[in-house]
């Protein structure tokens, strides 16, 4: 985000049009016979899914964000970054299948000094119901129609995001099993599939592969098993595997068929544990940073100068370091080095003595502070415009953005239990 006075920033602040068209969100939602009254469903189940007003960021922040991929790519290559982030990783983690790692996202703050990196996730949630939300927009005003054609995640001249999102899951088969192997059936687990929030995602996924003939299920881990060498669901052998499950290290003893499935390459499993280690785990962080260990290795003074503006101080807690960081506690954010979806994460000044006892004898990461930026919004039960914190996520596969998603809340993290918040379109603007 720019100055005060930058129309990015004023129309963040008082454009308040609603582009999404319900009709065609309906339409995106419900193309599959699986997928009929899924509009109504989550109106009633998942009331703030989608925010109604989109996000305007400049495409010099989406050019910063790519930039800063890049150099992350770029240091992850090293094998002196490897050593040392697989040295906290799982054992499992050192088994390389050649993947690359399917969805992963960059989730991003933006400041007046430019978008800084908060976190990496291998398993992000949310891409195809953004994508069903690019598609469903509606331009309201010239800005919105100068800008639509070309916003990350709607239709443009490269391939609609859909079928980017397919050529993702088929460049991982091929990557593991070549190209001339063929592709049958797909997979999508996760613990108790149907009791997750975005499950209906797990749906939509299921209908893009169908609608290039492949065979799709959707499964806990518990429903496969491994017999004579092949990874089995009770309709048929799985060939791969796209992977949900938040246990990353397919520790779990329900995991046993997929982990094995995984490491004697029964199945192409994607994302996996080897993904996370390199780039998720919050530790990776204080490394990406450290720009001194950089020039030892070896990194170029451009990449070290990109690492070094786009990502937070991120400081490893050790119970010798306890007093000094609570000392420091209101300009911190802590974090689980293995935490997903914000659980478990504590903003510094919002401590107590007690959950600080839990934070130094558990592991966790502590974070510099970066307050995200703001979008004003009207929703039908407040007079005036209500102020909502946003986050930007960038969907990513081998060091590419594939989409731009952002999502709106109040509170402490994102939560999609605010009125006028969750999923928004994003719209770039020069």
């Amino acid at each position: 985000m720019s100055t005060p006075t930058d129309p990015i920033d004023w129309l963040n602040q008082e454009c308040f049009c609603i582009t999404v068209d319900p009709a065609a969100l309906r339409r995106e939602l419900e193309l599959d016979p699986s997928t009929r009254d899924l509009h109504a469903t989550l109106a009633g189940t998942h009331p703030h899914l989608f925010a109604r007003n989109p996000i305007f960021v400049g495409r010099g922040d989406v050019v910063a964000m790519q930039g800063l991929i890049e150099a992350v790519e770029a240091v992850v290559r090293l094998p002196q970054y490897r050593e040392a982030v697989l040295a906290w990783a799982p054992p499992i983690a050192r088994f390389d299948p050649g993947t690359a790692g399917a969805l992963s996202s960059f989730d991003f703050h933006l400041t007046p000094s430019g978008p800084k990196l908060i976190e990496i996730n291998t398993n992000a949630g949310g891409a195809f119901l953004s994508a069903a939300l690019a598609r469903a927009q509606r331009a309201c005003c010239a800005p919105v129609l100068q800008s639509i054609e070309q916003s990350p995640g709607v239709p443009s001249e490269d391939a609609p995001l859909p079928d980017r999102l397919f050529e993702m899951f088929l460049a991982e088969w091929r990557r593991q099993r070549g190209h001339d192997a063929v592709l049958r059936r797909i997979a999508i687990v996760d613990q108790a599939p149907e009791q997750q929030y975005l499950y209906p995602e797990f749906l939509l996924a299921a209908h893009l592969f169908r609608s290039h003939g492949i065979e799709a299920v959707i499964c806990d881990p518990g429903a496969l098993a491994v017999e004579q060498g092949v990874l089995r669901h009770a309709s048929g052998a799985i060939d791969l595997v796209y992977n949900r499950l938040t246990d990353f290290g397919l520790d779990e003893p329900a995991h046993a068929a997929l982990r094995q499935a995984y490491l004697e390459g029964f199945a192409v499993v994607t994302p996996q544990p080897r993904a996370h280690a390199l780039y998720a785990d919050k530790r990776n962080l204080a490394v990406l940073g450290d720009t001194a260990r950089l020039r030892e290795w070896g990194v170029d003074p451009a990449t070290r100068d990109v690492l070094a503006a786009a990502i937070p101080e991120t400081e490893l807690v050790t119970v010798e370091r306890a007093e000094e960081l609570w000392a420091r506690r209101r300009a911190l954010f802590f974090k689980p080095v293995s935490g997903y979806g914000g659980k478990a994460t504590y903003r510094g000044e919002k401590l107590t003595r007690r959950v600080w006892s839990e934070i130094v004898a558990g592991d966790y990461v502590a974070q510099a502070l970066v307050p995200p930026s703001s979008r004003s919004v009207r929703i039908d039960t407040e007079p005036a415009a209500v102020t909502m914190k946003l986050d930007l996520r960038c969907y990513v596969y081998d060091g590419r953005i594939l989409s731009l998603a952002a999502r709106l809340y109040q509170g402490q993290v994102t939560n999609f239990r605010t009125p006028g918040g969750g999923f928004a379109t994003v719209f770039s603007l020069p």
